[in-house]
């Protein structure tokens, strides 16, 4: 509850049937318009994996949800991130230069203080695409990038004629800054609120080179080290003109190389994982290159249908007073 902000005067812009009408529309619109962009396939994803094959991943998430399957004599870890798993299907399924895959995940991130963008249950669309090594660069991944920001705006104005009663409109034009940047920029801010400030100032923000720690002695914010190049990650966000906050949309990156892998195991002081089968394919040459990242499904449908609460895009669980303030709000909870 300590984490609720009710906008003065919100209401919801759409009725109860045109919403579920609206995320479907965009569950269907968006990954279409980035499966054309970015040339995807869309597969089929787990919902869990074995814990030993170090697949998974929960990065500021907590403890993943894990499980003994005794038949098998295995534990389970429901999928957090397909970074790693969608790495190896590249390889797996055979998918050639310039092209790659995507899917709808699902899982849980029992750990997570829940606010208007945060919940337990996360939906998402995860991609990855093979490159050749020679994309490792800047350039390359701020171009991605302008393909993602350029599907969320086209599935936006799809959406916006479908339902005249929503006027949102993303700024096409990303602006791009390091966290290093973004820290020498606003020092005495805290990161969420560094976000906030930049996206305030330029509307559609991607903020780079995240995961290693800044000159105050932290990171800005927490990276896995064995999936993306912390030189050439970022996060993308999106000024949310109802909570008048950044809203963080993706995470994204070209991934870590093998060089890059024992560079960010060092740092993060956990070499260790250097012996679990993933991090050996890698290191042993045995992984196409890629660029990938994760696309908040009910986060954009809070951003495109203009909506205040996470609860009013997916069907969640919440605290009694959050509840009962929403209700005295009239914010349709799902």
């Amino acid at each position: 509850m300590e984490h609720l902000i009710i906008p003065d005067g919100y209401r919801p812009r759409l009725t109860s049937g045109e919403t579920q009408r609206a995320i479907t529309l965009i569950h269907d619109e968006f990954p279409r318009q980035l499966a054309a962009r970015l040339n995807l396939r869309k597969i089929r994803a787990p919902l869990f994996v074995d814990r030993a094959s170090g697949l998974t991943d929960a990065p500021g998430a907590g403890n993943p949800v894990a499980f003994d399957i005794p038949d098998i004599d295995a534990q389970a870890e429901v999928v957090q991130s397909l970074s790693k798993w969608a790495r190896l299907a590249l390889k797996r399924y055979d998918f050639k230069l310039g092209t790659g895959l995507y899917a709808s995940v699902h899982t849980i991130r029992p750990d997570v203080h829940t606010d208007n963008l945060r919940s337990v249950y996360v939906e998402q669309w995860d991609w990855e695409k093979r490159i050749d090594p020679q994309n490792r660069e800047t350039q390359y991944l701020r171009d991605t990038v302008r393909d993602v920001v350029t599907c969320v705006c086209d599935a936006a104005e799809v959406v916006r004629k479908a339902f005249p009663a929503l006027s949102f409109r993303p700024d096409r034009d990303v602006y791009f800054i390091t966290a290093q940047e973004l820290e020498d920029r606003f020092p005495h801010l805290t990161p969420a609120e560094r976000e906030t400030e930049i996206c305030r100032l330029h509307r559609t923000v991607f903020l780079t080179n995240v995961g290693p720690a800044l000159n105050s002695g932290a990171p800005h914010a927490g990276r896995a080290p064995d999936c993306d190049d912390w030189d050439l990650n970022g996060t993308l966000f999106m000024w949310h003109p109802i909570l008048k906050r950044a809203c963080e949309l993706s995470a994204m990156g070209i991934r870590a190389d093998a060089d890059a892998l024992r560079r960010q195991l060092a740092a993060a002081g956990c070499k260790d994982r250097r012996f679990l089968l993933f991090h050996q394919m890698l290191l042993n040459g045995d992984l196409p290159q890629s660029i990938g990242g994760s696309i908040g499904a009910s986060r954009m449908c809070m951003l495109l249908l203009e909506m205040c609460h996470i609860g009013e895009a997916q069907v969640g669980l919440w605290d009694a007073d959050t509840i009962r303030a929403c209700e005295e709000a009239e914010i349709p909870l799902l």
